[in-house]
């Protein structure tokens, strides 16, 4: 785009915009929360609770499928996109400091910070944009959310990548390392794993494939759609090239919202596949575009700057919860379903038991009954909404415990599992 005209939309500060739309912009307030009493816990949870709408019936159990959204972002969408449109304006402004907010949160500069419409499309970016020839090598698990793998796949049908697979390992952190050491060849150039994997809830060893990664001169991207929001996220320190999560998820944040994270020092080494205003400079044609010396160069076009303003209120709403909160939360919750759903005969727990291999995901198997009968006796007759895990044949289901879950919930799915087991 136009030097000039750039230059003029980035000095349209909050300031500017607020005069100009007749507002500030502002996250919409969250409802106040007591203070943490451990003693007490169970009034801290339901007030955080009543921040969502959520309908109590049936009770939500798949936020690693899509995470509800709380009263305070749907505010902070509903005012931004109604006072933005009271003068048709694009809300560009809103970007740098939602982005500043993003950033923080993941330990990530703001340069490195790229906005897409969800982990998806941060994985298609680091596939697409890496320069692989035929023959060059990527590893990543079987288990990969589609999300995850396509992306890679398409590359395999487009330049002749060769896309090389390891089955997750449930007892340990190291042999899943071992794993994906047993796959390098001097053709590697990428390693991808989910950060907490889809199906069974398994958290792979980040910092340590990091560490392995970059003494081989490999790359290393990550699909964190299960993790940003449920645990804490550091790139930084996790060490990887990239990083991808949706908003949509355990953030509780808008569709159509997500980060890629790319390491700064790592910028030049993915080229932009899609391009368009907001990526670069070219002050008139015919000329040379001059790329966007961030991760932003990724963004193009007129971005929904009211679901971005609502990305960053979920994000202070977490920050207001806690994040290593919110963790210990869900994995109690998800340690009460592993040891009690463990006990019935007939259920098989497919979720990892090691503490280091799993959080507030717990995926079960019935041993007579597939997975779309079983999701659908829990949802029809005890009102639970799970998901069914069918992916690599698994038949299972799949149980999120999370901020607006409670350890009454858990104990209704633990009464339904013993039914299910004797009815089914």
């Amino acid at each position: 785009m136009s030097v000039d005209r750039r230059t003029f939309l980035q000095g349209l500060g909050a300031g500017a915009l607020g005069a100009l739309a007749g507002f500030t912009p502002a996250a919409a307030a969250v409802r106040p929360l007591p203070a943490f009493d451990a003693a007490n816990a169970d009034a801290f949870w339901r007030a955080v609770r009543a921040q969502y709408p959520l309908l109590d019936d049936p009770i939500y159990l798949n936020t690693g499928g899509l995470g509800p959204i709380s009263q305070p972002v749907l505010d902070t969408v509903d005012a931004t996109t109604r006072q933005l449109q009271q003068h048709s304006e694009t809300g560009h402004s809103l970007l740098e400091p939602a982005r500043a907010v993003l950033a923080h949160f993941i330990g990530a500069l703001p340069e490195e910070v790229c906005f897409v419409r969800n982990a998806t499309e941060g994985n298609s970016l680091i596939a697409s944009g890496l320069a692989l020839a035929a023959g060059d090598e990527v590893i990543f698990e079987t288990h990969a959310h589609p999300g995850g793998s396509f992306p890679w796949l398409n590359q395999a049908k487009l330049r002749g990548v060769t896309v090389r697979l390891f089955e997750p390992d449930t007892t340990s952190a190291e042999a899943n390392l071992a794993r994906i050491s047993g796959l390098v060849t001097p053709r590697t150039k990428v390693i991808q794993v989910s950060h907490i994997t889809c199906t069974t809830g398994l958290v792979f060893p980040v910092e340590a494939i990091a560490e392995f990664a970059r003494a081989r001169g490999v790359w290393f991207h990550v699909d964190g759609a299960q993790a940003a929001g449920m645990i804490p996220v550091d790139v930084h320190a996790l060490g990887c090239d990239s990083y991808a999560f949706s908003g949509h998820k355990w953030l509780g944040g808008p569709h159509e919202t997500g980060v890629l994270y790319l390491r700064r020092d790592r910028l030049e080494a993915v080229a932009p596949t899609g391009i368009g205003a907001y990526s670069g400079e070219l002050p008139q044609l015919p000329g040379e575009i001059k790329y966007s010396g961030a991760a932003s160069r990724h963004e193009y076009g007129t971005r929904n700057a009211a679901l971005i303003a609502g990305f960053a209120a979920a994000v202070r709403l977490q920050e207001s919860i806690g994040r290593e909160r919110i963790a210990a939360h869900g994995r109690k919750l998800a340690t009460l379903l592993l040891n009690e759903l463990g006990k019935i005969t007939g259920i098989e727990v497919l979720t990892p038991r090691g503490d280091d291999l799993r959080a507030s995901i717990t995926t079960i198997r019935h041993a007579r009954a597939d997975a779309r009968k079983f999701f659908g006796y829990l949802l029809e007759k005890h009102r639970l909404r799970c998901r069914p895990v069918t992916e690599q044949e698994l038949g299972a289901v799949r149980i999120s415990t999370h901020v607006f879950n409670s350890r009454a919930d858990t104990e209704r799915v633990i009464t339904a599992v013993r039914a299910a087991a004797r009815d089914l």
